[in-house]
């Protein structure tokens, strides 16, 4: 197999093809972005596809859970499954990075490093010790060996960063987005978690160069779809230098993304509509802007959200929260000693997004 070469490629990476498929790509993604602007909630927007992605990243890692799992673990700090922990601790490292962007305008190896820390929950940081192979699932047989050693590595992520943070070549940034994917994926360059910091940094680069303002656009649902391609495009990268295909699966999956995405901002969109003219109907004695807000501020919510949220006594929020039970609104459970009151409509639409694959 070939050696990992340096950034930038020394082959043509903007063919007539690329460029073809780029126009349609930049077309969905810059509707994507007016459309979430339009928002008067993005906490809806952001949260609902968060997790989604945070569920299909790790769904390519064999981390397999369920919304309703994902739900409780995000509500309660000692609610017990293993899985999803992991993608809520995926979430947290997907929100880090993404402040950390957008406060330095820079995407570096040690802020790549600490997104890794927080999905792993260890400080293993970039492999020292030799022997990580890659290797074929079903057959057990080794299919890649990546670049060993700290220096080596670190080599490689400087000159990634580079050009992550650099456009001196002028190339399009989505083009550079599959380029860097790519490089990053080869680097390989922590024992554990290089396939879901390798999404999010997708997605942070996205940001890096404004064509989005927030984390709103991720590859992993498609990946899962595509997923013998992805990896059989990967490989014929490292041992044929055929960036094309790689390029072109890669833009492809950035115009599906973005055309599925909006279909959702739209869907959330009138299901918050729809529920604020239903409250307001049936409720209005309790019915605010504010508590439409911290109905769909995450997917459930707790008395304690809505007291400190509209100042109310912990009696009355217990009020409204019974009433909107009532009224079909929410749907109440207790876990332990603690009741969660599940938005059942998001729930539904968020649930729906995520099982389209």
């Amino acid at each position: 197999m070939s050696q990992i070469k340096l950034l930038p490629p020394d082959v043509d990476i903007e063919t007539k093809r690329v460029l073809r498929q780029l126009a349609r790509s930049h077309r969905a993604l810059a509707e994507l972005k007016g459309l979430s602007e339009t928002m008067p909630n993005k906490n809806v927007l952001l949260n609902a596809i968060t997790i989604n992605e945070a569920k299909d990243s790790s769904e390519i890692e064999n981390i397999i859970t369920t919304h309703d799992e994902l739900f409780k673990a995000m509500s309660l700090l000692n609610y017990h499954s293993p899985a999803a922990k992991e993608v809520v601790n995926y979430r947290r490292a997907l929100w880090y990075g993404y402040e950390r962007v957008k406060s330095k305008q820079l995407l570096t190896t040690n802020m790549i490093t600490e997104i890794q820390e927080i999905i792993e929950k260890n400080r293993a940081g970039i492999r020292k010790l030799p022997g990580t192979v890659l290797k074929n699932e079903a057959t057990g047989e080794v299919i890649y060996t990546p670049p060993a050693g700290e220096k080596e590595i670190l080599s490689l992520m400087g000159n990634l960063e580079e050009y992550i943070n650099n456009d001196y070549d002028l190339v399009d940034p989505l083009v550079k987005l599959a380029v860097i994917h790519y490089q990053f994926e080869v680097i390989h360059p922590f024992y554990d978690g290089n396939g879901r910091t390798g999404r999010i940094i997708n997605v942070l680069y996205l940001v890096l160069k404004e064509l989005l303002d927030s984390p709103i656009l991720y590859l992993s649902k498609y990946i899962i779809r595509n997923k013998r391609a992805y990896y059989q495009l990967l490989q014929d990268v490292h041992v044929n230098r055929n960036l094309e295909k790689w390029i072109l699966y890669m833009l492809e999956g950035i115009e599906q993304t973005a055309e599925e995405t909006i279909v959702l901002v739209r869907s959330i969109n009138s299901v918050v509509e729809e529920t604020a003219d239903n409250i307001k109907d049936t409720l209005p004695k309790i019915y605010s802007k504010e508590l439409i807000d911290l109905l769909f501020y995450e997917f459930y919510t707790k008395i304690e959200y809505i007291k400190t949220g509209l100042n109310v006594t912990r009696k009355t929020a217990s009020v409204y929260l019974s009433l909107l039970e009532e009224a079909g609104f929410l749907t109440s459970q207790k876990i332990g000693k603690e009741k969660i009151y599940l938005n059942q409509r998001l729930f539904k639409v968020v649930q729906k997004a995520g099982l389209e694959k």
